[in-house]
């Protein structure tokens, strides 16, 4: 009798440490930026040193089929924050530019919008962004922060508004110029083709243009031209800088030991926030263009500039452990690491040096839902309640962060909304062994491009494209006259029927099916297209934040830390110490 007691009182004890260990955990979210797939040893590299990141396969779950919402940034992040399909945020383009460039752009994350954040710290939780956002920043002036970090439910931001871009950092070119110079060869030609028809007609008397109306012509081009030369002559003051909370404290933006900055600011966060829950997103500009890497990383990869640029972040993951260790904080956290999107693959140097990463076996990248632009790295570590070393093919998506945290923390997900995203912990734990994403609809920009299906009763994960990217040069696995491929018009090809592909026989998408190859090929495109036809009813219109209205550079939504005289200059970020950096 006394032996039962015994056990039964083990048992409660047992079961009461388990319900406290899922009880409002601390969420930490790293996420990389364009980061490959097969770039890390725990997805099969072997060249490239990440044995942070491989720690957090080692000791929790690798998610080998983790799907990025959409193949771009600014759509991707905003699927992850909110748990929905961009398109249903308005965070989807129908323009050809899928993403915000200028700080001083009118668009952003709506405040409708129901983020992870804001949920968490209605629990209690405290929250900070460190890193990157791309979610836009003001609305009507350059100071009312309405898309800013903590207008979504951060109580502390230490990062760049929008993204990491070449132009930020001397010596590495710009993604603008071609586009801009493509741009304005016609506009420019229209120009100047008037203004001499006009002088022609003028002087041979065949039409009395008056004088002032030329003058006006000349001086409306003259100005266009000369706000444009400014633009671009400054974008790296304008677009590149770094903020605390509201506050600009460094532009332009220095890259020197940004990596260790970032990570202080994470590490200190932590720190601070011992004896209570936290949601820490870790949002590193790592490996977006412009590369850069800290000196005692410079030079020490396989990989060039890209691989020291990889390893100084797997530096930064384990500082984050570390800290996480020190504070006897690991046994209730939720440590989670992905990348927005796959690999750029087209990011190549102007001397020719390869800037992009590596999909492994996966077609296409960055801007593409070919595998290798969705399917992305998908770790998930927390000792005691997720079992270590373990992989799970099932489908799954960066969607699914924002219900598993929001249950977690014992919040109410939305009933006013559609949320896509699933609670993976289930799944994780388990007591699961399906995914419930039966279908996934990938998007590019706001065109849907392709749909997956993992029917239920079978192991195929089916796949289907209504269009595909026009690779150029046309055999090679990018399109790289463009620097990225685009959705719509002449840059893609159209299939109908539908291309069909069973990536539970062919993840490299080589061989599209037939009906000659597939006795079953009519009745998947059947269902596949009800599935479309259900999804498509649940969308209701919203305002477009990636219109062209919204992308453009508005001069008085600048935020500046000067004046636009004094070239928006000024450094308050002291360093101080920063974490001690061992590498290799």
């Amino acid at each position: 009798m006394r032996l039962l007691l015994f056990l039964i009182m083990c048992e409660c004890a047992i079961h009461s440490v388990h319900t406290h260990h899922i009880s409002k955990p601390n969420v930490v979210l790293l996420m990389a930026d364009d980061l490959g797939i097969g770039d890390l040893g725990c997805y099969g590299n072997r060249t490239l040193r990440t044995p942070n990141i491989d720690r957090l396969a080692e000791e929790g779950v690798t998610l080998t089929q983790h799907i990025a919402a959409s193949p771009l940034c600014t759509p991707s992040r905003a699927a992850f924050l909110t748990g929905r399909y961009p398109i249903r945020s308005g965070m989807a383009a129908f323009s050809r530019v899928g993403v915000f460039l200028f700080s001083a752009s009118s668009g952003g994350l709506p405040s409708e919008e129901i983020t992870f954040s804001e949920l968490l710290k209605q629990r209690g939780y405290t929250t900070a962004l460190i890193g990157k956002w791309h979610l836009g920043m003001n609305c009507e002036s350059s100071n009312d922060f309405c898309h800013h970090p903590l207008s979504h439910g951060f109580d502390y931001f230490y990062g760049l508004t929008v993204t990491n871009f070449r132009d930020c950092k001397p010596g590495q070119g710009s993604v603008f110029l071609k586009g801009v110079q493509k741009s304005l060869v016609i506009p420019i030609q229209i120009a100047g083709i008037a203004l001499v028809s006009l002088a022609i007609v003028q002087y041979i008397g065949l039409l009395k243009v008056p004088f002032q109306a030329l003058g006006y012509f000349l001086l409306i081009t003259a100005i266009s031209l000369a706000v444009l030369i400014f633009f671009f002559y400054h974008f790296r003051h304008l677009n590149c800088f770094l903020m605390r909370d509201h506050q600009i404290i460094q532009q332009p933006l220095s890259y020197e030991n940004l990596t260790q900055r970032l990570t202080k600011e994470a590490m200190q966060f932590i720190g601070r926030n011992t004896d209570a829950p936290f949601l820490l997103v870790l949002s590193y500009l790592h490996v977006h263009t412009a590369l850069y890497a800290s000196k005692n990383f410079s030079g020490k990869s396989k990989h060039g500039l890209y691989g020291d640029a990889v390893e100084e972040m797997d530096w930064s993951v384990g500082q984050v452990l570390d800290v996480l260790e020190k504070y006897n904080l690991s046994g209730n956290t939720l440590v989670y690491f992905t990348s927005d999107q796959g690999a750029h693959v087209e990011e190549i140097s102007s001397s020719g040096e390869v800037h992009g990463g590596y999909n492994g076996i996966y077609k296409g990248g960055k801007s593409m839902n070919w595998e290798g632009g969705i399917r992305v790295p998908g770790l998930l570590r927390w000792p005691g309640v997720i079992q270590a070393g373990t992989y799970m093919d099932e489908p799954t998506s960066n969607m699914d962060i924002f219900p598993t945290i929001v249950k977690l923390a014992e919040a109410q997900l939305p009933s006013d909304r559609i949320i896509d995203g699933h609670d993976l912990m289930p799944l994780l734990q388990g007591k699961v062994t399906r995914s419930k994403h039966e279908f996934l609809f990938h998007y590019c920009n706001a065109y849907l491009n392709a749909v997956r299906w993992h029917p239920r009763n079978s192991e195929s994960v089916w796949k289907v494209f209504f269009f595909t990217p026009n690779f150029s040069p046309e055999d090679s696995n990018g399109c790289y006259d463009s620097h990225v491929c685009f959705c719509h018009g002449g840059f893609i090809t159209r299939h109908d029927p539908p291309l069909l592909f069973d990536l539970s026989r062919d993840p490299e998408e080589k061989v599209p099916l037939t009906p000659d190859t597939e006795s079953r090929f009519y009745e998947i495109l059947r269902v596949i297209h009800l599935a479309v036809d259900n999804h498509t009813r649940s969308l209701h219109a919203v305002p477009d934040q990636l219109s062209w209205d919204n992308l453009l550079w508005k001069p008085w939504l600048q935020p500046c830390c000067s004046s636009l005289f004094q070239s928006c200059y000024c450094d308050y970020d002291s360093e101080g110490s920063l974490p001690e950096v061992h590498s290799g």
